[in-house]
């Protein structure tokens, strides 16, 4: 549908009412493809006609490097997600024929390009996929809320802290110059409501990655305060990585932190894809826990995740030897009980973790894997409810944990 006919009054004074619903949308936290559809439609309804809108802004993320919302007035909304590591180079060759990369590498705010004139000064791969589908006119423009990141010049998506946005349209002869003056006068409440949403999400992104997801939402939703807890009963899965301290006296550092992520990568994918949450990495070893409460079975997961992560490590394993790489194992000790969940530490330095005698006993149960031979150690309080399901735990027998009071039956996975 063609944008109303507007005089020069009416337009601004629909944009003016434009530009105080923008702010509303970024103090109520709007979702940025909820706000951006109804922009597009208003803009219309103001008497500038634009027929498609790409926003794009860097992701805080630790796989993610940026995010682009693409609205199209005849067709879905979309939304595209650029990882960091591709496999390769066709995203970032992409990006870089494309007019946006050519504005950011510019020194200018702006980039405006007529799609209906013979020999255009511009001209990118997607001006030609536009034009087959009528547009006349192209206007992009990028703003900062940071200043660049001169760190790694090499990372592709390593720029600006910003937004660009582009903007055509299809009408014959393009955008007016009083149009395009009323889109520039959107650039800035467009950059507010972007910033107030984008904020938020590089929070829960960097919290998330950091603390876990669940940990993550506890803290953004205020739980903050030192000594703050809740008792939990949960699964504790105190997982280490086999023959480390050796390891990393032969390797170099390259080769060792490549060893860590490879393998941490599979033990925080188990864990997650049973319902897990991933608490912590201590060196060479991670914490996490299944809650009994939120994790149906959780006690199951628990056991299931542990089978995964042996298949998984032997899979890993003979990846890593046809490449030529150093290979592990890992040792884990699988406790249930009650525990607190919460900020620990200093004024001003929190963690947020479980702390309590069943960790404890959990971390005892992990060290008996040397004594009792087995790479996974499991204690009677996951084991027992699970005897008549799981035929493959096999009973160790009773012993006595340092520091534990009670003797301990330990189980393993035949």
């Amino acid at each position: 549908m063609a944008a109303p006919t507007l005089g020069k009054f009416e337009m601004t004074a629909a944009l003016s009412d434009l530009t105080g619903w923008l702010i509303q949308q970024g103090l109520e936290n709007t979702p940025i493809d909820a706000w951006l559809e109804q922009m597009c439609h208003r803009i219309n309804d103001a008497g500038i006609p634009i027929t498609r809108v790409n926003l794009s802004t860097r992701a805080h993320h630790p796989e993610i490097g940026a995010v682009a919302f693409r609205w199209h007035r005849d067709q879905e909304s979309e939304q595209f997600e650029y990882r960091r590591s591709v496999d390769s180079n066709d995203v970032v060759e992409e990006y870089r024929r494309s007019p946006l990369y050519h504005l950011m590498m510019s020194h200018s705010s702006e980039l405006r390009q007529r799609l209906d004139v013979p020999d255009p000064e511009l001209d990118f791969p997607i001006f030609e996929e536009l034009r087959e589908r009528g547009a006349t006119d192209y206007y992009a423009a990028k703003r900062f809320f940071l200043h660049k990141n001169q760190d790694r010049p090499s990372d592709p998506f390593a720029l600006e802290e910003g937004m660009t946005i582009s903007m055509v349209t299809d009408v014959p002869g393009g955008f007016t110059e009083a149009q395009l003056d009323g889109l520039r006068a959107l650039l800035a409440p467009i950059s507010l409501t972007l910033k107030s949403g984008a904020n938020r999400k590089m929070a829960e992104d960097i919290t998330a990655a950091y603390l876990g997801t669940d940990a993550s939402r506890r803290v953004l939703s205020g739980d903050i305060m030192r000594g703050s807890s809740e008792t939990i009963s949960a699964v504790i899965w105190y997982f280490d990585l086999r023959g480390f301290t050796s390891l990393s006296e032969t390797l170099g550092a390259e080769a060792i932190i490549g060893l860590l992520n490879d393998y941490f990568a599979l033990a925080v994918d188990v864990v997650e894809e049973y319902g897990g949450n991933v608490l912590k990495f201590m060196g060479d070893g991670m914490l996490a826990i299944f809650d009994l409460k939120d994790v149906p079975e959780a006690r199951l997961k628990a056991i299931e995740a542990a089978c995964a992560l042996r298949e998984a490590f032997a899979e890993m394993n003979r990846t890593r030897e046809k490449g030529g790489h150093p290979t592990t194992g890992f040792t884990l000790g699988l406790h249930a009980g009650d525990v607190l969940y919460g900020n620990i530490g200093g004024k001003t330095r929190l963690d947020f973790t479980v702390i309590g005698p069943a960790v404890n006993t959990t971390a005892r149960i992990l060290g008996m894997s040397g004594p009792v031979g087995q790479d996974i150690v499991i204690s009677s309080a996951v084991a027992r409810p699970l005897l008549d399901s799981r035929p493959d735990l096999v009973s160790l027998g009773a012993y006595r944990l340092r520091g534990v009071k009670d003797r301990q039956e330990l189980f393993t996975l035949d």
